[in-house]
């Protein structure tokens, strides 16, 4: 007769045979001692490292996106758009044949004039309306783009 000593059918409890110790004391390495003699200056510059710059997290302003600050929406997604001159930004295609991709935001020239709702829609933040595709909320960008570029050619601001 032979038993079923699968792993995992084990039964039981593991037993320790020796506590656990240490081999080696630890090393002392976040502090050291000032030499003697030493100044105050001397030992608070030995303490410090050097940090390197902190990374910039804020988008560069581009004459393109500072020309949205005031302006109508081009998107106006109806039901959504809340026609506040206040909220438009330029918002920037989410097609990777646009160039957009992981942490990277699609040029200038794939974007349009939309207030924040519309934005947030258009980002995925807000649900489409449920009379709207995902096909023609992609229409209506390509419209608001071509509306948006032409101004910005009109006056002078290459995207």
């Amino acid at each position: 007769m032979t038993l079923n000593r699968s792993p995992i059918a084990r039964t039981g409890t593991l037993k320790q045979g020796k506590p656990l110790a240490r081999k080696t004391p630890m090393r002392r390495t976040s502090f050291k001692a000032p030499a003697a003699g030493a100044g105050l200056l001397r030992v608070a510059a030995v303490q410090l490292k050097a940090r390197k710059p902190m990374k910039k997290s804020r988008a560069k302003s581009t004459p393109a996106r500072r020309a949205a600050r005031g302006r109508d929406c081009t998107l106006m997604i109806p039901g959504v758009c809340n026609r506040d001159p206040a909220t438009t930004v330029l918002c920037h295609s989410n097609r990777l044949a646009d160039g957009k991709g992981m942490g990277l935001k699609a040029p200038d020239s794939a974007a349009c004039f939309g207030c924040s709702d519309c934005h947030d829609v258009l980002d995925g933040r807000r649900p489409l309306p449920g009379w709207m595709t995902r096909q023609q909320l992609e229409d209506t960008f390509d419209r608001a783009t071509a509306i948006t570029q032409e101004q910005l050619k009109q006056e002078g601001i290459t995207a």
